[in-house]
């Protein structure tokens, strides 16, 4: 964690870094030049000399401040990391191999989204099913409550950059209802870099300031307001509801950056604080297919 630290601070780099006994988990942001240092200090690393790091738009101005943690899972799915492992995921499949299988889709064949609720309604594969799940950690209950409906199937799981189906898959693996457990290799990430318009829709969301990256036209979402085709996320500027949600400019305006008239009266009313506000980026290149060409000194971020 101090290494961890330190070299990031030396760098100049934002973001969030996980460390635990299953590995280190995060998303860094900076210049590229000092991105690419970051990555010879790591590749130099015996325990860190294999990682697949992925790029896309975006810098240090993605991330409020550089945080750097130990935690007893790598992604908090809520079951210790010696009670289930990642030895025990699913079968990785290549972005080539994953658009392929959908191509052909054997009738078997179950493609499930292991995101939140949030995540996906703005962006999600063809067909997905689509859990109603606001943390990592109800996955478990869902899967428990719903094994029938993989007893015998192919089922490929997805998440943003592969690291939480590592332990999902293997979740199900263990509950040995699933004729086949597979996950893609690097998630959405790797797979739009190669299929922008395959058969994932709409953006890939986040977890920094850019809130969510546009991979094709689609939309997805509607705005919680006034139910219009959106998926812009805001947050509450009222500190003491902070919801998130889907807006549409219209009604950004209409509600003064409040997720309803009820907030907006508060606000107006000075009857709570406000939310601080944290810019939202905008990356000249959104998608990731781009942010992986072309590349320059311009600043960019790195999921590990």
């Amino acid at each position: 964690m101090k290494w961890q630290r330190e070299i990031c601070q030396n760098l100049g780099l934002k973001g969030r870094i996980l460390i635990s006994h299953e590995g280190i988990n995060g998303t860094l942001g900076g210049s590229a030049q000092n991105l690419d240092e970051y990555k010879n200090l790591m590749s130099s690393h015996e325990l860190f000399n294999n990682i697949d790091f992925k790029e896309s738009s975006g810098g240090a101005e993605c991330f409020p401040r550089l945080s750097v943690k130990v935690r007893d899972e790598a992604v908090a799915l809520g079951i210790p990391y010696d009670q289930l492992t990642p030895r025990n995921a699913g079968q990785h499949l290549t972005p080539q191999e994953t658009h392929e299988l959908l191509t052909n889709k054997p009738d078997d064949l179950i493609v499930l989204d292991t995101r939140n609720d949030y995540e996906w309604a703005i962006g999600r594969f063809k067909d997905a099913i689509t859990p109603n799940i606001e943390n990592f950690r109800d996955l478990p209950h869902y899967l428990d409550e719903n094994l029938d409906t993989f007893k015998n199937k192919q089922v490929l799981m997805y998440c943003t950059g592969g690291i939480r189906c590592e332990r999902a898959t293997a979740y199900l693996n263990e509950k040995n209802v699933a004729k086949k457990v597979y996950q893609i290799q690097g998630g959405i990430h790797r797979y739009v870099e190669q299929y922008p318009d395959g058969f994932f829709r709409g953006k890939n969301y986040v977890f920094d300031g850019r809130v969510a990256v546009r991979i094709n036209d689609d939309v997805l979402g509607s705005c919680s307001i006034c139910t219009q085709p959106c998926d812009d996320y805001y947050n509450c500027l009222n500190a003491m509801c902070n919801k998130h949600f889907i807006s549409c400019a219209d009604c950004i305006q209409t509600y003064n950056e409040a997720c309803s008239e009820h907030c907006k009266t508060l606000i107006a009313e000075n009857k709570v604080n406000t939310r601080p506000y944290f810019a939202r980026f905008e990356a000249d290149e959104p998608d990731f297919a781009k942010a992986s060409t072309g590349r320059s000194n311009n600043t960019c971020s790195i999921e590990q």
